[in-house]
Order: structure tokens, then sequence, then C-alpha cells
């Protein structure tokens, strides 16, 4: 039985579940034409970079100087496929380039070099800042010149301490930390993974979470695939998707080691987990996320 789980960002709300079902039904779609669970995991992640109203590719999130749009995305199968990009800019998909690293002789790319590489495989430039995103850091800075921490734990001066942008800040002193993501278990029992963030806000330039860490936000082998969402800094702690891919393959029921791998994370850190074994699948999550889950015989 083939099986798709689909998330797209803890705390982003259940009112953008249609967006996340579109993407399961293209993963599917892609499943029943004989393609294998990651070309289906990067069909749904492509339906969630093009759609505005996801934290990924065309609706990614303002860096604190409203201007710079920095993403990640990383891919990974059961079969040795691995491939991530970190601080990406001016591409509408950074999913595919991801895809594209994971046929070079490296695992990660990052920056400039993950750009021009993009370049080079043909993603043409794509600048795109939506409505959304602007409101969402108009909102953000008005957060953190107020009492209210923006990032859970962190207090919101020490973001203006540490600034490192070409500007000045604009605040005196809880926005954007979804991801997108889909798990998927094909027709031969193989397992896929592909995550994409459109970063997180507020956060310092050149700040990279768990969406592109093997073992952080993601993590796939021949006992199922894990996909994590939330704040990157609380995941990568705990190498979350590493830590709850083992559990499963130990035996531990999926449900169980989800519900375990959430409370790890402080209960204010919206935090999300979906995943595929031979068996099961399933998500669990602290906050509103929206999923989407599909499973077929084959």
């Amino acid at each position: 039985m083939t099986a798709i789980v689909v998330h797209g960002g803890a705390g982003a709300g259940q009112q953008l579940s249609d967006g996340c079902q579109r993407a399961a039904e293209a993963a599917a779609a892609r499943l029943q034409a004989g393609d294998d669970g990651l070309a289906a995991a990067i069909a749904a992640v492509l339906v969630l970079e093009d759609d505005e109203r996801f934290n990924a590719g065309t609706g990614a999130a303002l860096g604190l100087d409203g201007t710079t749009i920095e993403m990640d995305a990383a891919v990974m199968d059961s079969r040795g496929t691995l491939g991530a990009v970190a601080i990406l800019r001016s591409v509408k998909n950074p999913v595919l380039v991801a895809r594209d690293v994971a046929r070079t002789p490296h695992c990660l790319l990052a920056g400039e070099g993950a750009l021009r590489f993009a370049r080079a495989m043909g993603h043409a430039p794509y600048d795109v800042v939506t409505d959304t995103a602007r409101r969402e850091h108009a909102g953000m800075l008005e957060q953190l010149s107020s009492e209210e921490p923006a990032m859970p734990g962190v207090d919101n001066d020490a973001f203006a301490r540490y600034w490192n942008y070409a500007c000045s800040p604009a605040f005196r002193g809880r926005r954007g930390h979804d991801t997108v993501g889909a798990v998927v278990r094909d027709a031969d029992g193989h397992f896929a993974v592909a995550g994409s963030t459109g970063g997180s806000a507020p956060s310092l330039l050149g700040r990279v979470g768990d969406t592109p860490l093997i073992g952080s936000g993601f993590y796939a082998g021949p006992d199922g695939a894990v996909a994590a969402t939330g704040v990157g800094e609380y995941i990568m702690r705990h190498t979350l998707a590493s830590k709850v891919y083992h559990w499963i393959a130990a035996g531990m029921d999926l449900q169980e080691a989800l519900q375990r791998g959430i409370a790890l994370v402080p209960p204010d850190a919206d935090t999300g987990l979906i995943a595929v074994s031979k068996t099961q699948s399933g998500w669990c999550a602290n906050a509103e996320t929206p999923i989407a889950q599909i499973s077929r015989a084959v």
C-alpha cells in the first residue's frame, strides 16, 4: 500500500489544509503514473512552493531587513539519494535545486555557491515578494518592539544586539517558521522525503534552520521517512527527524514515536512531525498544522 503525508508548517493553521490536500493529490498522481517515492514527494512540495500562502518558494518570508529572502530545501530517499540547499536566493523552487544537488558529488550547497549552481542547472532568476510576506514582516517588527518574544525563549533585543544586515535595525530592541514537507512510501516499499522553507522570521542574515540538515528536519531510510517543522533551533538540538526514525526502525509504534518526539520540544515552540513506516503513516503536532494524508492499495 502506498502512503503520503504532507504538512504545511507548524502553526500555519488548518485553513491551509486544502493546499496540503492538493499537494498530496499531486504526489498520488505521480505514484499512479509509476514514478518513485522521491518524485512524488518533490511533486507535493512543488505545489506548496507555488502556493503563496505557504512559507516556501513564492511565499517565502522576508528577512529582518525587509528585503532579503533566504530559502532552504532538501530531498532524501531510502535508495541513497540525498541533496540539500541552504541560504538560497532568487529561485522559484528550491526543492528542485536540492534534487539537482543530489546528482552531484556533494550533499549540501549553500549561499553564493548554491545560487551559481542553480543558474548552471537552468533555474531562472525569480524574485517575488508577496503582500502576505510584507504584512507579516511589518507585524514582526512591531512585535520585536514590544515585550512579547518574537521567538520562543529569546530576548527581542538579541536581534538588534547581533544585527548583521547591511542596513540598521528598524525596531527598538511570531512570525513564520513554517516549513513545507512530504513523506512517501511508494509501491515498491521505498521511502522518500522532501522539504522546503522560506526561512524563519525573525532571524539574522545567513541563518540556517533544520530544513536542509539531514537528521534534523528530515530523514529517510529502509524503515521509513520523517519530516519535521517548527523552530529549527529546537529541532536541531535533538536531531529530531533522525531520532524519531530510529525509534520507528527499532519497532516503536509510529504514533508513539511522533508523540515522543514532540514532547522533546518546549510546548511554546510550535512543532510538527510527519512520518511513514513499512505499515503506518501519520503525524503529530503541538500547534495548528495543516496536514493531508493519502493511503491507497497498490
